[in-house]
């Protein structure tokens, strides 16, 4: 009896994880943006082996060239996210395409498809979004650290500035150039004007041996490229934090964290983790959750965590979006981008165990056309 049990279990287990399982639940299609951004192919991938059912994935991006296109099922070329007919021409494509639910992977288009997600919930279309007060906080770090710290929640020493003046005045209040600091625009992502400005830096080494990737820059160099533009970009000057830095991938719905995964980040290009591993480390774990659950943010969330000198984690920033790593998480077992859809549709989003310790290693992959 206990072997036909088990010989029953396994047929059970093996027409579960088989093609004709997959297609006998119900098909859904899902949209991307940004199917040229660097985290889609892991999203497509994510999306396609999720183990539960057949997913016909559209990806969409302002580019005409975009990898992702050669990945999906369906690809179109779309306004960027500042035209006029950005939301139109997506919900023309969504409706054509029969869409399900939308995943957002360019910042820039959160908060349009937030104030907006009500046209597409009328044509029978989820936004995978949250919604638009917590993301105007989260997309700009200036608010953001003031939010923060009204709550009582840890931050790095900040200054926001808005001249040239201001900008050599906070430097020095924020202990410059006995301690390095660094600085990077309010609104912005992947890492576009993060500089580094560390007066104790090696540059004959950082000229010679090491590639030409590197943030760092001298305070006279910032004071020159000030001097060169009349235009003065709104900034946010920080304490630079030493310690180990971690993108932390959240599953939350409407506050309340589902998953919480950090990974570290042992290396880097352009802002991309290219090597890092999935830890268990329960400070950052209960920091990040007491954020999104202050701010009540949904859905896929990203932070940016780093430690100071003392070993404390404190904030970078926010990503409200999926992070362009967050296929990590899928290789260590949990598939976030699935269980954002999952969420989006209203079902029961699966508990199921990290395998913390897992490491990625990233590398290059061609597509050809």
């Amino acid at each position: 009896m206990l072997k036909l049990l088990r010989l029953f279990g396994g047929l059970l287990s093996k027409l579960y994880q088989s093609e004709a399982w997959r297609v006998s639940m119900e098909s859904i299609t899902v949209l991307i943006t940004g199917a040229g951004a660097p985290g889609a192919p892991g999203v497509i991938k994510s999306l396609r082996d999720n183990g539960e059912r057949s997913i016909r994935v559209v990806g969409v991006d302002a580019s005409k060239e975009a990898v992702g296109f050669k990945l999906v099922d369906a690809g179109c070329q779309i306004p960027k996210a500042d035209a006029p007919d950005f939301t139109s021409s997506l919900l023309k494509i969504a409706g054509e395409e029969k869409v399900d639910v939308i995943l957002p992977l360019v910042t820039m288009e959160l908060e349009t498809l937030s104030l907006n997600k009500d046209k597409f919930q009328n044509e029978g279309i989820i936004v995978s979004v949250s919604d638009i007060y917590p993301l105007k906080i989260a997309n700009n770090k200036g608010k953001l650290l003031a939010y923060m710290k009204d709550k009582g929640l840890s931050v790095s020493l900040f200054s926001i500035v808005n001249s040239k003046i201001e900008f050599m005045k906070s430097a020095y209040e924020l202990g410059y150039p006995d301690k390095p600091i660094c600085f990077k625009p309010l609104n912005s992502n992947g890492s576009r004007g993060f500089r580094i400005i560390d007066p104790k830096i090696n540059r004959h080494k950082l000229l010679f041996d090491t590639k030409p990737t590197l943030t760092y820059i001298t305070f006279d160099e910032v004071m020159s490229i000030f001097e060169e533009s009349e235009i003065f970009i709104p900034l946010i000057l920080m304490e630079y934090l030493p310690g180990n830095e971690y993108s932390v991938d959240l599953l939350v719905d409407h506050g309340r964290p589902l998953y919480t995964i950090p990974r570290r980040r042992d290396a880097m290009s352009a802002g991309i983790t290219t090597k890092g591993v999935i830890i268990k480390e329960d400070d950052v774990i209960n920091y990040c959750n007491e954020i999104v659950q202050n701010l009540k943010l949904h859905g896929n969330i990203g932070i940016q965590v780093k430690r100071d000198m003392n070993n404390i984690p404190l904030i970078l920033e926010i990503n409200p979006r999926i992070q362009g790593s967050i296929v990590h998480c899928t290789g260590a077992g949990v598939n976030l981008p699935y269980y954002a859809v999952k969420l989006a549709l209203k079902e029961e989003v699966p508990k199921v165990c990290v395998k913390w310790n897992c490491k990625m290693l990233r590398y290059w992959k061609e597509v050809f056309y």
